[in-house]
């Protein structure tokens, strides 16, 4: 099971345009998150755990001195020395390191879940990050195309074939879009601080993303199946398997315990006596038993887990019919986004072509800078649409191989 957990983190945001950079910083991330510390550290104290239970009740040691000896056929007793120790019934000890054993394997599920999830905050950062990049690009390409505009323009001014207002609306686009390109840049050194704190690091550390990524052209193929392999599911067996451990330790614990001592009590001898035992100590091995009559407890622990593996099954039912809906959900977003990119792709590709029209009609001297104007803000808005889509799809992806890898 561990090697199930942990094989997933490795493909879970694998994909052939950015794997092994992300691949890397998933790492960096698990390495050093301290949210992933605190989870192995309770481990570590749950696995420590089994050696604690792995002991004998304390022994009893008791010593008593007699203030006014009592007398006896073969002389006065002055003190008395005991040890004892009590021995839990045959296999619970066994079952007490089973317990804490189940209850280790438990915290170790929690740190694959607390893994999976970084790895998905990680990931969906990594492609936040990507998406502002890549609309700074597309900006910057805009902006040099504007300035050919204006060039353009500038050139139909002198010749009487374009007036001051258009170079002015060119000069203005420009501006408009060296804001967004600014505001971009904040919203990438915020995203990046968050980033950067998911991996436990310095904010200031710049991100390295990758430069450009496509939406595949056919799907990886879902086993849906493997939403039962899920730690958050496997979560709730392993805790339904503690409660076995517990009702096994229970019934152990609700059996009679033994005791093994031994007494020993020096004695005076009788000075005016003699004979062969005078002044012999007293050596009395003891044996005892305990046996809880009054059992109401035992049974009471038993209906307890009774309870909590009816309870445990009902969540992880609840669970798993969340996890359902969040896979479907994410399916059918992904292929809502591949929709949109595919229809960006082919609205893109005809403002294109509207470009080299006016590009052509320029040459013939009939350009007008208000299409120029309306086509370049198409333009701009289909390639943000689809940075916007391929951002999308990738996140649905990291959610998908959270769910089923």
């Amino acid at each position: 099971m561990r090697y199930i957990i942990l094989i997933g983190i490795v493909v879970f945001a694998f994909t052939k345009t950015n794997a092994q950079e992300l691949v890397s910083y998933i790492q960096e991330a698990e390495r050093n998150n301290p949210e992933i510390q605190a989870f192995e550290l309770r481990y570590n104290i749950a696995e420590e755990k089994v050696n604690e239970v792995n002991t004998l009740p304390d022994t009893q040691v008791s010593a008593g001195y007699f203030v006014s000896e009592p007398e006896t056929r073969t002389g006065a007793q002055r003190a008395r020395f005991s040890v004892k120790q009590m021995l839990p019934w045959f296999g619970t000890i066994t079952a007490r390191e089973n317990y804490a054993s189940s209850m280790a394997e438990t915290q170790y599920v929690d740190i694959a879940i607390a893994k999976r999830k970084l790895a998905l905050a990680v990931s969906q950062s990594y492609y936040k990050l990507y998406a502002i990049r890549a609309k700074q690009r597309v900006l910057d390409e805009n902006i040099e195309l504007l300035e050919t505009y204006e060039r353009l323009a500038l050139t139909s001014v002198e010749v009487g074939k374009a007036s001051a207002v258009d170079v002015l609306r060119l000069q203005i686009r420009q501006n408009e879009l060296v804001q967004k390109k600014d505001v971009l840049e904040q919203d990438y050194l915020a995203e990046q601080v968050a980033f950067n704190n998911l991996l436990n690091r310095d904010e200031t550390i710049a991100v390295t993303v990758v430069e450009e990524m496509f939406i595949p052209e056919e799907d990886a193929l879902i086993l849906a199946e493997n939403l039962q392999l899920n730690p958050e599911l496997l979560r709730y067996d392993k805790l339904y398997e503690s409660v076995e451990q517990s009702e096994l330790l229970n019934q152990k614990e609700s059996a009679p315990n033994i005791g093994f001592g031994l007494d020993y009590v020096p004695v005076s001898e009788r000075p005016d006596l003699s004979f062969s035992d005078n002044g012999k100590d007293i050596v009395m091995p003891m044996v005892s038993i305990s046996i809880p009559i009054f059992n109401n407890k035992y049974k009471s622990v038993t209906k307890q887990n009774e309870l909590k593996q009816l309870q445990i099954q009902s969540q992880k039912a609840d669970r798993l019919n969340k996890l359902e809906t969040l896979l479907a959900d994410a399916q059918y977003s992904r292929e809502t986004t591949r929709i949109k990119f595919n229809i960006q792709s082919d609205n893109l590709k005809q403002a294109n072509d509207a470009e080299q029209i006016l590009i052509k009609n320029y040459e013939t001297g009939t350009i007008d800078f208000n299409d120029v104007l309306d086509v370049q803000e198409l333009q701009l808005k289909f390639q943000i649409n689809l940075i916007e889509s391929i951002k999308g799809y990738y996140i649905q992806y990291a959610l998908i191989n959270y769910l089923t890898q």
